[in-house]
């Protein structure tokens, strides 16, 4: 590998990472927007169509050579915004109801489990013992900031099927993204991926609610925050990364490092515990990191 493609993987990893790293922060906009009174369907609409119309307004003024698609390419769009973009939200929103949140969590980061899998069988992409290892140890890491070593958690048949939907569906925007990503640039991806999942997001709209949103200063700065800090720029990073490591399963498996940091943001914004298990927990994602470089 010559120096110029080890620097472009390093700085795919590294989009990758901010992306999972912005993701995680997202809890510092939704417990805010949560607390004037919305909903997760209300939520679901302003992350999804705000961030549509952020990035169709943004495109328009720097780069307009992004909109023009082919009719034949539309599926996966669809499968990138309504398959994985919508449904991701609405079943792990179901599955926090259903499961303890470390439940839900846990079962949401077996979503690289099924990106390397899917990916062996649809790219054929080599399942090397190194994407294994980092696999696992990212998983592991996954269940000490969940909290899931702390004791007695149970999942019922309904709370499992979320659980795994959710990851399933996490899983398919790397999957449909990989095959867009053979026609169109990043962002062109990224912006139809939420046009979509802002469209079908619409089924779910309330007036009522988003009406609280536009009434206060607090909640417009809000809204903004989720969808440029903790949906448009996180999404444009993992879509821009994934391009250029072409590898599904490693850029999933690096994307991991969003519940360290929704951890370590819960400290330093919530005033939430540093626990020996964050620490843990940071240390696997590192070292799955270092596996894969």
């Amino acid at each position: 590998m010559d120096n110029t493609t080890k620097k472009t993987n390093y700085l795919a990893m590294a989009s990758i990472m901010a992306a999972g790293t912005l993701w995680g922060c997202m809890g510092v906009f939704t417990r805010g927007i949560a607390a004037l009174g919305l909903g997760a369907t209300s939520v679901m609409i302003i992350r999804n169509l705000g961030a549509c119309i952020l990035m169709g307004l943004l495109f328009l003024v720097i780069d307009r050579s992004i909109f023009p698609v082919k009719l034949r390419h539309i599926p996966y769009f669809i499968g990138t915004g309504v398959g994985s973009v919508m449904m991701m939200t609405l079943l792990y929103f179901q599955s926090q109801q259903t499961n303890s949140l470390a439940v839900a969590a846990i079962l949401l980061y077996t979503a690289p489990a099924f990106v390397v899998i899917l990916s062996a069988i649809i790219f054929k992409d080599r399942v090397t013992k190194q994407k294994l290892a980092a696999l696992i140890i990212a998983f592991l890491g996954c269940t000490f900031v969940s909290g899931i070593w702390s004791g007695g958690l149970s999942v019922s048949p309904k709370g499992l099927f979320y659980g795994l939907g959710s990851a399933f569906v996490y899983s398919l925007y790397t999957i449909f993204g990989h095959f867009a990503l053979k026609h169109y640039k990043p962002l062109t991806v990224t912006f139809y991926s939420f046009l979509f999942a802002g469209v079908g997001s619409l089924f779910f709209f309330d007036a009522q609610e988003l009406a609280m949103v536009t009434s206060s200063s607090q909640g417009i700065f809000l809204s903004l925050g989720l969808m440029l800090f903790a949906t448009v720029l996180p999404y444009m990073l993992y879509t821009k990364g994934l391009n250029a490591l072409g590898d599904g399963g490693k850029a999933s498996i690096l994307a991991s490092v969003e519940p360290v940091a929704a951890s370590i943001v819960g400290i330093i914004a919530f005033g939430e515990p540093m626990t020996i298990a964050v620490i843990l927990g940071l240390a696997c994602i590192l070292i799955s990191v270092y596996i894969l470089r």
